[in-house]
């Protein structure tokens, strides 16, 4: 585990500024690594109790074969001053979706304040300068089903708790926040179908005090994103010889400090059905990453006349 702390330009030195997310209930589906493990950190440092989801549990990993589990995560998260909780889940399951709810509702008394949609489990399944008809289909479709389809079970269960309670936000984590093509049909759909999720998920929950939003990270430092640059985090910057624009990547913590802030915004309710950045977050909150850096992949792909999906 990063041992190093956020970096809050604007922190204040309360213990209430410390942990403005204590007494809150949060959700992360998808939590075993990368920024919705992050995700899940941040918002225990906050204070709030998280529900930690995933397949991956010591012992029985998925089929990516990685090694993180959503123990670790919900250890993390309590090391953090929040209270970590693990539960397999695997979010295509309607069954194991539904009764994950069912134990929120019953351990936290109907209370549950932040969702966070952050499944994907699209890593081996993404084809890059393929045509799509040249692909296999099941991939494709395999894909929709764990970013899209799984999303869509997950907050059908879990948005009533917020209903009933008349406040809540949910976030649907993707890739990029325009609906510009991303390089892959299949990616392009998956990660363009959480943007309009949220959008449409925002205009039917406004009347029940619910807010939704898409949030995306910059270029993903992840556990395995340098696994493929053959890298760590403390000499992440020897893959810039292999891909130049990594120079400007993230860790996953830069989201996650900005999902935590918005869950502690008051006026989160005005960024409803919006497709927001960490970049533009980062600068709203003052938030630096872990590492003491202030990426911002909107500026570097404006520079570099990158396409800024």
């Amino acid at each position: 585990m990063n041992k190093d702390q956020p970096n809050h330009e604007r922190s204040g030195g309360s213990a209430a500024s410390a942990q403005p997310l204590a007494g809150k209930v949060a959700v992360v589906a998808g939590s075993t690594r990368g920024a919705g493990r992050a995700i899940a950190v941040m918002l225990g440092a906050a204070g709030a109790t998280v529900y930690c989801t995933g397949r991956s549990i010591r012992g029985q990993q998925s089929d990516l074969k990685r090694p993180e589990t959503i123990e670790e995560t919900a250890e993390q998260v309590s090391e953090r001053g929040g209270i970590g909780i693990p539960v397999q889940c695997d979010h295509t399951d309607e069954e194991q979706v539904q009764a994950l709810f069912e134990r929120v509702k019953a351990e936290q008394n109907g209370q549950l304040d932040i969702l966070v949609n952050d499944i994907w489990g699209g890593e081996h399944l993404t084809h890059w300068n393929i045509p799509f008809w040249e692909q296999f289909l099941s991939d494709g479709l395999l894909m929709q089903k764990r970013a899209v389809h799984a999303h869509m079970i997950t907050s059908y269960y879990g948005v009533p708790l917020m209903v009933e309670r008349g406040s809540g936000l949910v976030i649907e984590m993707t890739d990029g926040s325009t609906y510009n093509y991303r390089g892959n049909l299949y990616y392009s759909l998956a990660k363009i179908s959480a943007i309009h999720l949220a959008e449409a998920m925002a205009a039917e929950l406004r009347p029940y005090g619910v807010t939704a939003v898409a949030v995306t990270p910059g270029f993903l430092r992840s556990e395995q994103m340098l696994d493929y640059f053959g890298v760590k985090e403390e000499n992440w910057r020897d893959a810039v010889a292999k891909e130049a624009h990594f120079i400007e990547s993230e860790t996953p913590y830069f989201v996650a400090q900005a999902v935590a802030a918005l869950a502690a915004d008051p006026k989160v309710a005005e960024k409803s059905g919006q497709a927001l950045t960490s970049w533009d977050l980062s600068v709203e909150y003052g938030i630096r990453d872990i590492d003491g850096r202030h990426p911002h992949w909107g500026q570097y792909a404006k520079k570099k006349r990158l396409p800024l999906n």
